[in-house]
């Protein structure tokens, strides 16, 4: 027996083409029977959109088209499609995830979801699924196994649970905005432990009440631990509001005021008299160099109009 030779991409492309037609067809007559849906209305959107490779590469009609079965086995080919079943529309990003479970909705069966795997995928996913071999997928577990494993280094980084412990609340941030910041990131974790969060986000609070009140309630859920975050967020949010309406007052300007009414009084009521001129007593003060003398006129900035032969001999 001849071993059958695997189909070329194009004519994989031209077989996922008919498959495309096909599905169209079915689509719109399950609209007049059921009526519009918003998923058959999606798919039908995305269906008149002028496809650019089939504008660029017109069907011919006397080519003979292949009937292949491509990658699949014959029993899959074979398989008749639900009569009421109808397509999903998902974004490229987890699709086996979106499609498998979309799907099941629909009533799919293990081969419809391998026969319609292929229908949204372009680009590069597009061109994996026509390098495969032919007649060696019987079950969706064939195909999103090597699709997973042949982009796994395209998928996004997630964070583990061990990142949670990282996420600190700030000296000054409300919290609010640390369970708002904590959530969002907790939410991207997969498969993530409610227990393993609860223990985070306590352990991560700011030192003050609210991680005491905490510490004594010991609330075993995240839903209690809401209950009480709830509350102190209200309080938190009042003592704001509550500052914000209080006037507020200028340090400068109380210590300008405090300079316009400062006046010096004497210390003693009478001192006494020096038997001797001040000029005297400074020069003897300056002679034994006791303090440094001053600068003259001429050394200071900006003296060109001052009298440098008068100075004083202290000030």
């Amino acid at each position: 027996m001849t071993e059958q030779l695997p189909p070329t991409p194009s004519e994989l492309l031209r077989m996922v083409t008919e498959l495309r037609q096909a599905n169209q067809r079915m689509v719109e007559e399950n609209q007049r029977m059921l009526g519009p849906t918003h998923v058959s209305e999606t798919a039908r959107h995305e269906e008149e959109q002028p496809e650019h490779n089939e504008e660029a590469q017109p069907e011919d009609k006397d080519d003979n088209l292949d009937n292949s079965p491509g990658p699949f086995t014959a029993e899959v080919m074979n398989f008749v499609l639900p009569r009421r079943f109808t397509l999903p529309t998902t974004h490229p990003k987890k699709y086996i995830r979106k499609f498998t479970s979309i799907m099941i909705v629909n009533g799919a069966s293990d081969k419809v979801l391998c026969r319609y795997f292929p229908y949204y995928l372009d680009g590069s996913a597009l061109d994996w699924f026509c390098s495969l071999l032919a007649g060696f997928i019987f079950r969706f577990r064939d195909l999103s196994n090597p699709f997973e494993e042949h982009f796994a280094g395209s998928t996004i980084y997630l964070h583990d649970s061990d990142y949670l412990n990282t996420i600190r609340q700030g000296q000054h941030e409300s919290l609010r905005d640390y369970m708002t910041h904590f959530t969002k990131i907790a939410i991207s974790i997969p498969n993530l432990h409610l227990e393993v969060e609860l223990h985070a986000i306590k352990s991560e609070l700011r030192p003050g009440k609210f991680q005491e009140t905490i510490v004594v309630a010991k609330p075993k859920t995240m839903a209690k631990f809401r209950e009480k975050a709830k509350g102190q967020i209200g309080i938190e949010e009042l003592r704001q509001a509550r500052k914000a309406e209080k006037p507020q007052y200028r340090y400068d300007n109380k210590a300008r005021d405090s300079k316009k009414n400062f006046k010096p009084t004497p210390r003693y009521e009478s001192y006494t008299q020096f038997n001797t001129k001040h000029d005297d007593i400074i020069k003897e003060i300056l002679n034994s160099k006791l303090i440094k003398p001053p600068r003259k006129a001429g050394s200071y900035p900006n003296s060109k109009s001052a009298d440098k032969s008068k100075y004083y001999s202290f000030h």
